[in-house]
């Protein structure tokens, strides 16, 4: 944890305690949202938003767990997007990506298979045994919203494609482990970086987790890779993380003409794992944890 005395984390050469220090212990839960708003542009939320948020998170969790078990060999991914569609539909839910950014995506979920970092877009060519995919859900509900996404192994896949799913799984868990009010943000790509780089993986930086909740991407970036973000966790915090892992090396290429579509550079695989999470007052909930 970052201390009152030590230097700032915005580089201005100044004690914390002189520069962004924020109203920390949490006595006063207001003033530290307005000084998280002012300071960062982040919006610590209230338990009225905090109910919302969770339940389209569950909503969320529950969508991609069952679009998951749909993802098989000879199954397409606008198969998997359209039964995803129908669950938002049927939920009185709104799928987030569709129609979202420049150009307009244009599915309802993300499905980036093999050597795609993320934002692959759901096409007619079948699952086939050895690929792993993607899943990527993002719900809003009520106005609220709740990201998450997962990986699937079709079939038998090489030892290559299964270790960059599991690292990239357990550089999620440990991310996950040390979160709590006053913990530097810059941990989290501290952590996972540490492992990613021990299991002979690399870590995408082009592409970042992000404040979640009232809007699709919020302020703070949460990068997982080693970065100097120093901002301190508080209460109200809403957030993912998404590890991307690559089994080569960590750039990716976007696709030109789509302009979504992202991959890596050397054609290895690579993988990614996401929750959004909420700081509580004692640690953190798992908001997209079924």
């Amino acid at each position: 944890m970052i201390n009152r005395n030590d230097a700032c984390w915005c580089g201005s050469g100044q004690k914390w305690k002189k520069c962004h220090y924020p109203l920390l212990p949490q006595t006063d839960l207001k003033g530290v949202a307005r000084e998280y708003k002012k300071q960062f542009g982040i919006l610590l939320k209230t338990p009225e938003q905090i109910e919302g948020i969770r339940l389209s998170c569950k909503l969320a969790a529950s969508i991609l767990q069952a679009t998951c078990q749909r993802a098989k060999a000879g199954v397409t991914t606008n198969e998997l997007n359209n039964f995803a569609d129908q669950l938002h539909r049927k939920a009185g839910a709104i799928p987030a990506p569709l129609g979202y950014g420049q150009p307009p995506f244009p599915k309802s979920i993300c499905t980036s298979l093999n050597e795609v970092i993320c934002h692959g877009i759901p096409d007619d060519q079948p699952l086939v045994d050895g690929d792993i995919v993607n899943i990527d859900v993002t719900c809003i509900l009520n106005g609220y919203y709740g990201d998450c996404s997962a990986m699937v192994e079709i079939g038998k896949v090489s030892p290559e494609k299964h270790h960059v799913v599991e690292v990239s799984k357990e550089c999620l868990k440990r991310a996950l482990k040390i979160l709590k009010p006053g913990v530097p943000l810059n941990e989290i790509g501290k952590v996972i970086e540490d492992y990613a780089t021990e299991q002979g993986c690399s870590v995408v930086n082009q592409f970042v987790g992000h404040g979640v909740g009232i809007g699709f991407h919020e302020p703070p970036q949460v990068p997982h890779h080693y970065n100097n973000i120093g901002i301190p966790l508080v209460e109200g915090m809403t957030f993912t993380i998404e590890p991307m892992i690559n089994a080569g090396v960590r750039e990716g290429v976007m696709d030109p003409k789509d302009r979504w579509t992202t991959r890596t550079v050397d054609g290895e695989p690579s993988a990614q794992w996401e929750h959004t999470v909420l700081i509580t007052p004692t640690g953190h909930e798992i908001l997209t944890l079924l």
